[in-house]
C-alpha cells in the first residue's frame, strides 16, 4: 500500500519543484522525514544555485587570484569572512607574490609593535637569571666534575644491557657544550683528549668533511684521530630545522679499552641513585 504521505511529496518535489523547507511547510512534517521520503529522487536545479550571486562569487575569486587575503576580500565585498573563505579557500595564495611579501612584512611590523616591549622585558629577565644562576656554579672541582660527567654519560652515553653487554665509554650529542664538558669530565679520570676516537654522524646531504674539520676545531681534537663519517640516509621532505649552515651533525666519542672506566660510571650513579632513594625515604619518614 502506498504511502499518502510519501507520494505527495514527490510530487510535490518533482511536479512543483518545491524545496526542502517548502514541503515541510505543506506537509506540516521534520526534516529527516521529507529527506527519508525523498531519497532518491533529484532536487530541482534551482535549490542547486549558491546563495551568493555568482558575480559576487567571481569577484572574490578574481580578487584572490590578485593576491588579496580574505579579510581584504571579505571587507571590500561587504561579505562575511567566513563566506569569502568558502569561496577562496581551494585559491592559496602565492607565497612568494609581492603581495605576500607585503603582508608578512605587515604582520611583522604589526607583531613587533605589540610585543615588543613583553620581549624587551622577557630578555631582561632571562638575562638576570643567566647572571643569578652563573654566580652560583661557582668553581668546577674534581668531584662535581666527576658526578657530572657521570650523570650526563648515564643520559646520552652508550650503557650495558642485561641482554647485550657493551661495557666501553661511548657518547654521542649534537651540543658542543655538552661535548666539552665530557671531554673535560674524560681528563678528570686521565683519559688524554688524543686518546679517545672520534666519528662524526650526519645527514648525507650536508659535508662531512666540513662538520669533521669544525668539530676538530671547536674542541680542540686531533683530525687524525677522526675515523671515517657516518652518512644518514636525508628525506627530501624532512621537517628538520637542523638543515643549515649551522648543522655539523653528532659527534660520536668512544674511549677504547675502556671497561674498568664504564665501570667507574656505574658505581657512580648507582651511588648517586642510593642516595637521591635515602634522601626520598627520610623525607617520606617525617
Amino acid at each position: 500500500m502506498t504511502d499518502p504521505i510519501a507520494a505527495e511529496a514527490r510530487r510535490l518535489r518533482v511536479e512543483e519543484q518545491l524545496s526542502v523547507a517548502e514541503i515541510r511547510a505543506r506537509l506540516g512534517i521534520g526534516r529527516d522525514r521529507v529527506y527519508a521520503l525523498l531519497r532518491g529522487v533529484p532536487p530541482p536545479e534551482w535549490t542547486r544555485r549558491p546563495r551568493a550571486k555568482d558575480a559576487v562569487r567571481a569577484d572574490a575569486v578574481r580578487l584572490r587570484a590578485a593576491g588579496r587575503s580574505v579579510n581584504e576580500i571579505a571587507k571590500q565585498l561587504g561579505v562575511a569572512k567566513s563566506t569569502a573563505y568558502q569561496w577562496v579557500k581551494q585559491l592559496p595564495l602565492d607565497p612568494d607574490g609581492a603581495a605576500a611579501e607585503r603582508r608578512r612584512a605587515h604582520s611583522k611590523a604589526m607583531t613587533d609593535a605589540r610585543w615588543g616591549a613583553y620581549r624587551n622585558m622577557r630578555d631582561a629577565a632571562q638575562a638576570a637569571e643567566h647572571e643569578c644562576a652563573a654566580e652560583r656554579v661557582g668553581e668546577l672541582d674534581e668531584r662535581a666534575l666527576l658526578l657530572l660527567g657521570a650523570a650526563i654519560y648515564w643520559c646520552e652515553g652508550a650503557k650495558s644491557k642485561p641482554w647485550r653487554r657493551a661495557e666501553k665509554v661511548q657518547f654521542i650529542n649534537s651540543d658542543p657544550g655538552l661535548l666539552a664538558l665530557f671531554l673535560r669530565f674524560l681528563e678528570s679520570c686521565g683519559v688524554d683528549r688524543a686518546v679517545p676516537t672520534y666519528r662524526v654522524s650526519i645527514h648525507e646531504s650536508a659535508d662531512p668533511d666540513a662538520a669533521v674539520r669544525w668539530w676538530a676545531q671547536r674542541l680542540r681534537l686531533p683530525v687524525e684521530r677522526f675515523g671515517r663519517s657516518t652518512l644518514k640516509r636525508h628525506n627530501p621532505t624532512t621537517v628538520r630545522r637542523n638543515t643549515g649552515d649551522d648543522y655539523h651533525g653528532c659527534l660520536v666519542i668512544t674511549v677504547p679499552r675502556s671497561r674498568a672506566l664504564y665501570w667507574r660510571i656505574e658505581g657512580m650513579i648507582a651511588e648517586l641513585f642510593r642516595i637521591a632513594d635515602s634522601s626520598e625515604s627520610e623525607i617520606s619518614g617525617r
